[in-house]
């Protein structure tokens, strides 16, 4: 079975423009997201999929593969999916599943990749998988930045917001509060046939592209993972995630 990853990046974020690059202990964010990706034991390749050719640059000076797309893309889905075709027409081989990893993930830990990618190993069934871990605080419950998910019994999404969600409102001292940990690995076929479906409300509404799978009927497979990681959407939580790499032990190991 072949399995790559493909992480995609692009300067022009609404919310902070330029954080593919910004630096975090003088490393660029998308080049912590690619150098621990590809620690995975589980991937045979790493790539960033970009349209800025500064970033193209850095990956190129920095040894990490790397493909260039259209700048039409809307959705991340749609970058991905481009660099799929044209890293299969390079190097002349059929992948099997395609893992998406965010570039704003810098804290992404080797063995997440490996854990979102075994239930599509082990079940035939399962097209898609998203991470998701339990939110600590309700600060983090209520920001809109954190993609919050609840679950039916067979650990599947049922629903994804920004909004906290399961409400609190009634009463209930404790309920499950977890988010989506945007590690998503697709089996090849399905993330081509994901990106023909069209956009559906729900989605637009939400601003969450795995609701457009739910809406269409299909089955979303959710896998706990205890590493506590954050995503950078603001300059504010590039300040925290600095402060929480300090000393991380797998920088040292980039490169090798």
């Amino acid at each position: 079975m072949h399995i790559i990853a493909i992480i995609p990046a692009r300067m022009g974020s609404s919310r902070f423009p330029g954080k593919p690059l910004a630096l975090i202990q003088k490393v660029p964010m998308v080049g912590h997201v690619a150098f621990r990706t590809a620690k995975s034991k589980i991937l045979d390749e790493t790539y960033v999929a970009t349209c800025d050719e500064i970033i193209a640059n850095y990956c190129k000076d920095a040894g990490i593969a790397c493909v260039m797309t259209g700048d039409h893309h809307v959705r991340c889905s749609t970058r991905t999916a481009e660099a799929l075709l044209s890293i299969e027409a390079l190097t002349g081989r059929r992948a099997d599943i395609v893992v998406m990893v965010q570039g704003d993930e810098p804290m992404v830990l080797p063995e997440m990749i490996d854990a979102a990618v075994t239930p599509l190993i082990e079940d035939p069934l399962v097209n898609v998988v998203n991470l998701m871990a339990d939110i600590d605080s309700l600060e983090e419950f209520e920001d809109p930045n954190e993609v919050k998910v609840v679950t039916d019994r067979n650990g599947d999404a049922i629903y994804f917001s920004r909004e906290p969600i399961p409400s609190r409102r009634k009463g209930a001292d404790k309920v499950p509060m977890r988010k989506q940990v945007c590690i998503i690995p697709f089996r090849r076929d399905y993330l081509l046939r994901f990106n023909e479906m069209a956009e559906s409300p729900l989605e637009i509404y939400e601003s969450v592209d795995m609701l457009r799978i739910l809406e269409h009927g299909g089955k979303v497979r959710m896998v706990p993972t205890s590493c506590r990681t954050w995503s950078v959407d603001t300059p504010e939580d590039l300040a925290r995630v600095a402060r929480l790499m300090e000393g991380d032990p797998l920088v040292r190991e980039y490169g090798k």
